[in-house]
């Protein structure tokens, strides 16, 4: 043997074997610790976990139900003239586009024919009323002459009368006049055209006021009356804007959209709104007062329904606090609370996504409650 000395065979193994294991378990412990700690922490962390958020005060309000619809612009009245005798159009005083008042002339029809049988007709009429006057003296008076030939002469003057009277109709109705104050939109004929009775001569409508006729659809029909208050705006003319009552809501439900007629008259001054525009209507169904009124932003859905956080103080800090909300109507992006919140509740509006119930909160920002 050398001078070495030598472990027994097998011993070397057990002490690689062992060696390591102080190594192993120091580090195992000091692990399980750090864990621990970082556990802590956590826990710890999650009290101390703050999120800024944003509160609208409430207050209540009025808040205002509508109906929103599209509708179209007619004329007030709207009149085709038509020649009530025939003729060659010989006389056309008003241009296409003119403004008209009732009465005015839009045509005159040759009436040389009937200017002669009017005058002679009214010379058979004087005739028959003189020899009429000549019969009643010696009749009434003198006792002269026969019950008949007094009778006859009468019924002669009579008949004379009416048939002057007729052609003198006929002379007049060769001039068409405008039977309506507005604007001749259309001029149907020109000089020289051969017209006959019922021939169309000319189209006037009166534009101011217009009206404006739209569809409501039929679960607002309980809401919406005669006299209920209408807005009207136009696309094509943003700077315009009308209000008024409505003036006619039908009484039957039109089967083929489930919509009930409405009108309403709007100024036309200017003649800028014109027949067949699209309008857009809002109708007031419902006007409620001292209501709780909340932005729908606000309002979170969960499986129950519907909640809101409110910011409540408890032991200096903010906390946030769930309400389980009962609403009704809404318009407008706004949204009426009937149970759940209360006036002078700090609603949260901003940040609401981010919290529950007994989250600690830091209020970052205030904002007004719009005005009515």
């Amino acid at each position: 043997m050398s001078g070495k000395s030598r472990m027994p065979r097998g011993w070397g193994g057990v002490i690689r074997a062992l060696l390591p294991m102080p190594f192993v378990l120091v580090v195992a412990c000091g692990t399980d610790a750090q864990a621990d700690g970082e556990a802590d922490g956590q826990a710890e962390g999650a009290y101390e976990r703050v999120i800024n958020v944003e509160v609208q005060e409430l207050r209540t309000s009025s808040f205002t139900e509508t109906a929103r619809i599209s509708g179209t612009v007619q004329a007030e009245r709207d009149v085709l003239v038509a020649a009530e005798e025939g003729g060659v159009i010989r006389d056309l005083p008003v241009a296409q586009g003119s403004s008209v008042q009732a009465g005015d002339v839009l045509a005159r029809i040759d009436d040389g024919t009937l200017q002669a049988q009017v005058r002679e007709a009214r010379a058979r009429a004087d005739l028959a009323r003189e020899t009429w006057e000549r019969r009643r003296r010696l009749y009434e008076d003198d006792s002269v002459g026969s019950e008949l030939a007094y009778l006859e002469a009468r019924s002669q003057a009579e008949q004379s009368g009416a048939a002057l009277d007729a052609l003198q109709e006929r002379l007049d109705r060769t001039v068409v006049r405008a039977p309506i104050a507005g604007i001749v939109e259309e001029r149907l004929v020109e000089e020289g055209t051969m017209v006959s009775p019922g021939t169309p001569v000319a189209r006037v409508v009166q534009v101011d006021p217009v009206k404006v006729t739209g569809g409501v659809p039929e679960r607002f029909a309980a809401e919406i009356r005669t006299g209920s208050s209408a807005r009207v705006t136009f696309d094509v003319l943003p700077d315009q804007e009308f209000e008024g009552p409505l003036t006619f809501v039908g009484a039957t439900v039109n089967p083929a959209n489930r919509t009930f007629p409405v009108e309403l008259r709007v100024p036309n001054r200017n003649n800028v709104i014109k027949p067949e525009m699209v309008a857009n209507l809002e109708i007031i169904r419902n006007v409620r007062n001292e209501v709780v009124v909340i932005p729908q932003e606000a309002v979170v859905r969960v499986e129950e329904g519907f909640v809101a956080f409110v910011a409540v103080e408890r032991d200096g800090s903010e906390f946030a606090e769930v309400r389980r909300l009962s609403l009704s109507g809404s318009q407008a992006n706004r949204v009426v609370v009937e149970n759940g919140l209360a006036a002078g509740d700090r609603l949260i509006v901003a940040g609401q996504s981010q919290v529950a119930n007994g989250d600690r909160i830091q209020v970052v920002g205030t904002r007004e409650q719009p005005d009515d």
